[in-house]
């Protein structure tokens, strides 16, 4: 997901509207192009125009899907559902990319039936002309759909738009059929129907995982979580800035927890009015809300918590599995230990944390050491 300022942020409504708006244009020239494909398929006998003209129907439902998608994702939070719809828009790319999938295995089939038992095209000078526009139309229409799918952040459009550039590949390769067939009398439709439907195939398999992923939960874009982590650490109270987590409900609808490390001296007040600022101003400058804000406490009193701080991430990072030590926090006289360790996925976390726990009471057999794994989610 592009990181966008403050200014750059769009609002619900709009792009709403943009999806709309989009959906419609495609609905429209793909119901056209059908038509005009339809009766040049059947007056020149051409199953790879047919194809292409039941390609644009297919093309014109996925806009259908996107515009119900997008108004049913915009209804407002309730009782059952209190983070709102939004992930109904990963739904409606899955069954958008389902009918890219539908519409390649069809176009297989059909390939290899006119493989098997091959039937000779009539082309005219009219349908050659038509099938040049579409082409023309397809690729305007693709670089549309799918520049204003990116600039919104819709997966729905995202994959229209890929999917008219591939019907425009489609067109363009039933022309190059159609002209040898017209100059040579050599008729290899049905060979580059089948060839292209692989292509066809594999888009929307891609297209599917990819919004199988989005909904199961995938590692955030590192520029965000790191600008997240910047922004605050810029405060003068935060030391440091981890286990932030992030997970949305929808296209621009991210939540994320994190913990941030302060001094040991900060009163509840203070803690309170800090981290009202932090939410406020990470929403403000990444249009990411702070759903929950945890706290580090580190010692600013007793120089030897340095010392023995600096022992400790000695002895854990010697692991290669261990990714990072944080909120560390000891009391020499209560002999008292605890911190975070960000393990790596080659190890268990408590088979990590049990290796780490017993090193220490090695060299600290009388403090008691409170360590908690931590996943490596943003790191």
């Amino acid at each position: 997901m592009k990181e966008q300022t403050e200014n750059e942020l769009i609002s619900e409504s709009s792009r709403d509207r943009v999806i709309v708006r989009t959906s419609v244009v495609g609905i429209l020239v793909n119901v056209l192009l059908a038509a005009f494909k339809a009766v040049i398929g059947i007056m020149s006998n051409s199953i790879a125009v047919i194809l292409d003209a039941v390609n644009n129907l297919s093309d014109a439902l996925s806009s259908i899907i996107t515009i119900v998608g997008t108004k049913l994702a915009g209804k407002l939070p309730d009782r059952k559902h209190p983070l709102g719809y939004g992930r109904i828009e990963y739904l409606s790319a899955m069954i958008v990319s389902g009918i890219v999938l539908y519409a390649g295995i069809t176009a297989a089939v059909e390939s290899v039936k006119k493989i098997i038992e091959p039937q000779t095209p009539e082309y005219s000078v009219t349908s050659i002309v038509i099938i040049a526009v579409a082409v023309i139309v397809k690729i305007g229409l693709g670089k549309y759909v799918k520049g204003q799918g990116e600039k919104v952040n819709s997966g729905a459009l995202v994959a229209s738009g890929a999917d008219a550039l591939f019907d425009a590949v489609l067109s363009a390769s039933v022309l190059a059929c159609a002209l040898i067939f017209i100059f040579t009398g050599y008729s290899l439709e049905a060979y580059v129907g089948a060839l292209i439907s692989v292509f066809i195939i594999k888009a929307g398999i891609e297209m599917m995982i990819e919004m199988v992923n989005e909904i199961l939960g995938i590692r955030a874009d590192k520029e965000k979580t790191a600008r997240i982590k910047n922004l605050l650490k810029e405060e003068p109270e935060v030391r440091g800035a981890y286990d932030l987590i992030m997970y949305n409900y929808g296209p621009e609808k991210d939540f994320a927890s994190v913990h941030i490390e302060l001094p040991d001296y900060m009163t509840a007040r203070e803690i309170d009015r800090l981290t009202r600022r932090l939410e406020r101003k990470i929403y403000r400058k990444t249009g990411v809300i702070l759903a929950g804000v945890g706290l580090y406490s580190y010692n600013t009193t007793d120089d030897s918590a340095s010392v023995i701080q600096k022992d400790v991430l000695s002895l854990v990072t010697e692991h290669d599995w261990c990714v990072q030590m944080h909120g560390f926090y000891v009391d020499p006289e209560e002999k008292e230990m605890s911190f975070d360790v960000v393990l790596s996925f080659d190890i268990e976390p408590k088979k990590g944390v049990s290796i780490i726990h017993e090193e220490l009471l090695k060299k600290y057999p009388d403090y008691r050491i409170e360590i908690t794994p931590d996943v490596d989610v943003s790191d």
